[in-house]
């Protein structure tokens, strides 16, 4: 049985759960979330306590049985808290902007890059290089932080681009003299 797949999910904080069917709803004080379960897999609640079962022991079943458990807890963790990344851009003249619910890079191209936020995550600037993205949702965090990555990804030479806070660029050596 899988390790995650079998572990409680804990509603805590004012987080509720309804399970209609095959469709979770986990409510709570930063708004909803809903996620539709997969052929094979049920979720029981007791009380304050979530449980993902598996309908048997095949090799799908088995692989959306820890995924389905993840994603309902982060779906717990995202009605509580939230998500956040933070994202730099290295490099002269790069700057980004939020306008309306588009996000403006200048990243070296002669037109800025427009990118289009999706509902459900809020972006931030600071400083014109520092875009801290923020949601409920941590899949539609994650892709719209990976689609603003996609625009200017970091190169190994001198580290410009557009990089998440933290992240370690791995450098290279430039270019020597043959002799």
């Amino acid at each position: 049985m899988s390790r995650i797949g079998r572990q409680p999910i804990e509603l805590v904080g004012g987080v509720s759960a309804d399970i209609a069917g095959s469709k979770v709803t986990v409510r709570g004080p930063k708004g909803q979330l809903d996620f539709q379960l997969r052929d094979g897999i049920t979720v029981t609640q007791d009380g304050n306590v979530l449980q993902v079962h598996r309908a048997s022991d095949k090799r799908e079943h088995k692989s959306l049985h820890g995924t389905s458990r993840s994603v309902i807890q982060n779906m717990v963790i995202g009605v509580t808290q939230g998500y956040e990344k933070k994202m730099e851009m290295v490099g002269v003249g790069y700057k980004a902007e939020v306008k309306g619910r588009d996000l403006s890079l200048a990243v070296g191209f002669p037109k800025p890059k427009t990118i289009p936020i999706p509902s459900g995550v809020e972006v931030a600037v600071d400083k014109q290089t520092v875009i801290t993205i923020t949601g409920i949702n941590k899949e539609a965090l994650g892709q719209f932080a990976a689609a603003v990555r996609r625009v200017r990804p970091p190169e190994p030479y001198k580290g410009k681009g557009i990089k998440f806070v933290g992240e370690q660029i791995l450098r290279k050596v430039g270019k020597t003299t043959g002799k």
